[in-house]
This record gives C-alpha cells, structure tokens and sequence, in this order.
C-alpha cells in the first residue's frame, strides 16, 4: 500500500482535474467582434501562448530585446509566452534533466516565472499543434493586462533559457500543484472571454474545458 499511495494520489490529482474542467466558473465579458487570433501551442506538460507581433506588442514587449528575445526583429512575426514553476521551468530542456528538488518545490510551492521567445512569420494553421483561438479586442487587451501585471517590473531570471532566443523573467505569483501553468492558462483565457471550467491543471484537464466549453467567447 505504501508504494502504492503515491500513484493512487497521481491518478486522483488527474481525475479530478477533468472534473475541475467541468465546474462552472466566472468569464469576463467582452463585448464586440472577435478581430484579434492567438494561438496555444501544446506540450506534454503544458501550453504556451503565441501572441502576434503588432507594433504595438513590440513596445510594449520591448524590454526583452536586451536579454535576446528578439521581439523587434524583422523575421519575428510572433510573441511566445509561457508561465511556470521557476525551479522547474528554467530546467526543462529536457525532463530527464530536472532536479528533483525542483520537481518537490513545485509540488508544495515555488516562484513563478514568465518565459518570452520571438517566433516567425506563419499563418497560426500551419502548426499543426496550435489551437487558434479569435479574441475580442478588449478580451485580447485583457490576456496582455494579465502577462504585464505578472511581470511587473520585468526582472531577468536567466537567459537564455530553454532555446539560444528565448529568456525567463519573474513571475509575481506563485506556482503549486494546485496552481499550476494550466491553471494559470486557464485563468488568462477566462479573463479573456473564453469559456473554461474553473481549475485545470494539466495539459489534458485544459484540452477537456476547452472542447466542453465549446471554445466560444462569452456572449
């Protein structure tokens, strides 16, 4: 029994997070039509945001530039933005190389971390593992409201990072097993007008919420 808890504990963890995908929860309302698409862009353990790189995003992002996220480069056509545990994520290039002490902090409780990487120039369809979602432009205005608040005063964690272009910076909030990166995700996309359950934390459990949900924006 006792080898046995942790696995059972896992599996719990899994199930209720299909669960938590179907609790109701609140959306922000944004009024007006969907005119702005963004991508989520799959990983085995998480999703990522792409966000398009408009003038305007490219000030906004403009900071990153001196730490190597090449945001106003002239190839780059889109913003990558992921959120994490910060042992953890600065540590996962591959999984096999992560601490374990990084793994346990994240479990009970770790800092956060905002990870940014400069993309190119491609229609959001040409990937096969991107979801497009269409945003109002408040909706849109409300997921960039969130990464800003996260980053606060942009503070440089380590660069680079996973890739030779991307960089970490603080994140403002906390990371654990009940707030994970899809939660998070899933937290940015309601404040956004996306309809979603009310906890996600795994790759899966979000997947879920999204096809429950009917991937629609709030009327």
């Amino acid at each position: 029994m006792a080898l046995a808890t942790p696995f059972l504990l896992i599996a719990l963890w899994l199930l209720a997070g299909f669960a938590g995908a179907l609790i109701p929860a609140q959306v922000a309302r944004h009024d007006g039509p969907a005119v702005v698409e963004i991508g989520l862009i799959a990983t085995p353990i998480h999703y990522d945001l792409l966000l398009p790189l408009t003038p305007a995003l490219r000030r906004r992002f403009g900071f990153a530039a001196a730490s190597g996220v090449a945001v106003d480069g002239p190839e780059a056509g889109w913003l990558l933005v992921g959120w994490g545990a910060q042992g953890f994520y600065t540590s996962a290039g591959r999984y096999a190389d992560v601490p374990a002490g990084a793994v346990a902090q994240g479990i009970i409780g770790d800092g956060s971390v905002v990870r940014l990487e400069a993309w190119g120039q491609f229609a959001l369809t040409d990937l096969p593992d991107a979801q497009v979602l269409r945003l109002t432009a408040s909706g849109y205005e409300a997921v960039l409201t969130r990464i800003e608040a996260e980053l606060g005063t942009p503070r440089l964690v380590k660069a680079p990072g996973l890739t030779p272009q991307d960089a970490f910076f603080a994140g403002s909030t906390g990371f654990s097993i009940l707030r994970t990166c899809n939660v998070w995700m899933g937290e940015t996309l309601r404040a956004a007008g996306v309809r979603l359950g009310g906890w996600t934390p795994t790759p899966q459990s979000l997947r879920f919420s999204l096809w429950a949900w009917g991937e629609r924006a709030a009327p």
